[in-house]
C-alpha cells in the first residue's frame, strides 16, 4: 500500500467548465493506468495493469478530503464537485465505492473521471453508480484505431468495454459525460467519426465532449485535429447525440450571457461552434456590426472553418 500525504491526495479546488469549482481527489499513485494513450499530459505510463487494489487506505483519502472541505468552506470558497482526477485510471482502487459512499456524508457531489477500461467488471459499474457525475473515454469505435490512440492493457477488449459503459448508462442514475481527444490523422477523419458517432447513439450520454491536447503529450508526435476536423467532428456527432460540447482549453464563463458581445461569442464559441447567420444575430440583438468579428479573427481570438457550405465559428484553440 503507498502512502501519501493529504496535500498529494487533494487538490484545489480548481475552476473546471464541467463541473465548475472542483476539488481534486487522487487515489493512484503516479502513472499506474490500464492505458498509455499517446496523448497522455501527464506523460508516459509507469506501471501497466488492469488488477484492481488498494493504495491508500480508504479512510486517509476520507480525512484529506474532509480537512480540505473544512479548510476551503472556512475560508468562504465553494465547491461544486469532490472529483477524483488521479494520476492513474480512478477505478484501479478496488475501495472506490467505498470511499464514494463516505464521501456522501460531506454533502458535496462526487464525480469520476475514468477511461472506462475495466467497466466491463460488474463491480466496477457498482462502485462507479454511487458518483453523481461520471466521464468516460470514447476515443475509437474501432478495435485497431482504439489500440492505435489509447494503447490499452494486452487482456483488454473494446467490444467487452462498449458493452461495459452500454450497461451503465442502462442503471445509473447521475450524469453520463463521455470525452473523446481528437487527434490529426487518427481519429479525425469522417470515418472514425461516424463509429463514434453511431456508437454514441446507442450509449445516449448526457454530454459528448470533443477534446484536444492543450498541454504536451506523452508522444511528440501527437497534434491535435485541425479546426476544420474537429468542427465537422462536432456537427456529425450533434446528429446522434442531443448535446454535444467543445473542451478546447479555455475554463472561463462559458455558459453565462456576460452583456458584453465581445465575451459573449468568446464564451459560446469555446463550447459550441456558430455558424454565420448565429453571430450576425447575436451582433443585431447586441447592437454591434461585423467589424468586431472581423477584429476578433484577426487577433487571432476566434477561428473560423466549413462545413457542408456553412461557415462556422469557434473560439481559438
Amino acid at each position: 500500500m503507498a502512502t501519501n500525504s493529504s496535500m498529494d491526495i487533494t487538490f484545489g479546488p480548481v475552476p473546471s467548465r464541467r463541473l465548475g469549482r472542483s476539488l481534486g481527489i487522487n487515489n493512484i499513485p503516479p502513472k499506474i493506468c490500464s492505458f498509455a494513450c499517446v496523448y497522455c499530459q501527464l506523460g508516459k505510463t509507469i506501471k501497466m495493469q488492469v488488477g484492481r487494489q488498494t493504495f491508500y487506505h480508504p479512510n486517509t483519502i476520507f480525512q484529506s478530503v474532509r480537512d480540505k472541505v473544512t479548510q476551503v468552506l472556512g475560508q468562504d470558497e465553494t465547491i461544486d464537485y469532490l472529483a477524483f482526477v488521479p494520476d492513474g485510471e480512478p477505478t484501479l482502487d478496488i475501495n472506490l465505492g467505498k470511499i464514494i459512499e463516505s464521501l456522501k456524508s460531506l454533502d458535496i457531489p462526487v464525480a469520476v473521471i475514468s477511461n472506462g477500461s475495466l467497466i466491463a467488471d460488474q463491480k466496477v459499474r457498482t462502485d462507479l453508480s454511487g458518483a453523481d457525475w461520471v466521464s468516460l473515454k470514447v476515443d475509437a469505435a474501432a478495435e485497431d484505431l482504439w489500440r492505435a490512440i489509447d494503447r490499452p492493457h494486452g487482456k483488454l477488449s473494446l467490444h467487452q468495454i462498449m458493452d461495459g459503459m452500454l450497461a451503465f448508462r442502462r442503471d445509473f442514475k447521475g450524469t453520463l459525460v463521455t470525452e473523446t481527444m481528437m487527434i490529426k490523422g487518427m481519429n479525425d477523419s469522417e470515418a472514425a467519426v461516424l463509429e463514434i458517432g453511431r456508437f454514441l447513439a446507442r450509449l445516449q450520454p448526457d454530454i459528448a465532449y470533443l477534446s484536444i491536447p492543450t498541454r504536451p503529450p506523452a508522444d511528440k508526435n501527437i497534434q491535435p485535429a485541425d479546426p476544420e476536423a474537429i468542427n465537422s467532428a462536432y456537427q456529425i456527432i450533434t446528429g446522434y447525440v442531443d448535446r454535444v460540447e467543445l473542451l478546447t482549453g479555455y475554463e472561463g464563463n462559458a455558459f453565462s450571457f456576460t452583456g458584453n458581445i465581445h465575451n459573449d461569442i468568446l464564451n459560446i464559441t469555446a463550447v459550441h461552434p456558430m455558424r454565420q447567420d448565429a453571430v450576425y444575430e447575436i451582433l443585431n440583438k447586441a447592437g454591434a456590426d461585423w467589424h468586431l468579428v472581423e477584429k476578433m479573427l484577426q487577433n487571432g481570438e476566434i477561428i473560423q472553418s466549413k462545413f457542408e457550405g456553412h461557415t462556422f465559428f469557434m473560439r481559438s484553440f
